[in-house]
């Protein structure tokens, strides 16, 4: 009898808990994300906050394994832009796509320490640490953590290499926007060959860096979630 009232009085708790609105952090629901690697297998993942070789030098915080997130409706636009690079000759490589609110803390915290520019020589060789925030490369949000963002770029499969967008993936300046055109004919035809690309599956660009493109209707345009990625 004691253990049926138990029951009873914690099944009361939690009904009155959901009739008063107190339910889950959304931020950390994340029943509607996949992994992109399940969904699609060909894509090429190099999580680089998960490892060292990123602008901070440390592995950043709420990244638990190399592995990339998306919502369910980014990543079957990913798929539709993965199937025509690998008829092209290509795959796609992730460097990042869901990123925690977490790591957006870690990097505000990381961008207020002046002193600490281990990173500066390959990310930010022209800009002083300082003007990173005021000039917009560190933000208090960032787009990629609702989910639907993902920065990339192309692997060629005869070559054996990245194909040459002229720049690389997280660094700070002007050479980083997709319209610069002080770099080869070529490297900025690649870069309009992924811009092509990723417009035609349903993304659109981000005008300062060549790699980054978030889904036209994101389903999460006002959520910033913070799961760990794991």
């Amino acid at each position: 009898m004691k253990t049926k009232l138990i029951l009873a009085s914690l099944a009361l708790t939690c009904a009155l808990a959901l009739s008063c609105g107190m339910t889950q952090d959304p931020s950390m629901d994340d029943s509607d994300f996949v992994n992109i690697s399940e969904e699609i297998p060909e894509v090429i993942i190099e999580a680089r906050y998960y490892s060292t070789y990123n602008f901070v030098g440390d592995r950043i915080d709420g990244y638990e394994a190399p592995v990339a997130y998306m919502t369910k409706e980014a990543a079957a636009a990913l798929k539709k832009a993965s199937d025509v690079a690998v008829k092209d000759g290509y795959r796609i490589r992730v460097y990042d796509a869901y990123r925690p609110q977490r790591a957006v803390d870690h990097f505000k915290a990381w961008a207020k320490d002046v002193d600490d520019t281990r990173m500066k020589a390959y990310f930010y060789p022209e800009l002083d640490k300082s003007v990173l925030f005021e000039q917009g490369y560190i933000a208090s949000r960032s787009g990629h953590s609702r989910g639907s963002t993902v920065d990339l770029t192309l692997f060629d499969m005869a070559t054996g290499h990245n194909v040459d967008m002229g720049g690389t993936f997280d660094y700070f300046g002007l050479l980083s926007h997709p319209d610069y055109t002080d770099i080869t004919a070529e490297q900025y035809a690649n870069r309009m060959y992924l811009r092509k690309l990723m417009l035609d599956a349903g993304f659109k660009p981000y005008d300062e860096e060549w790699w980054h493109f978030t889904l036209q209707d994101e389903p999460f345009p006002d959520t910033y979630f913070n799961f760990p990625v794991r």
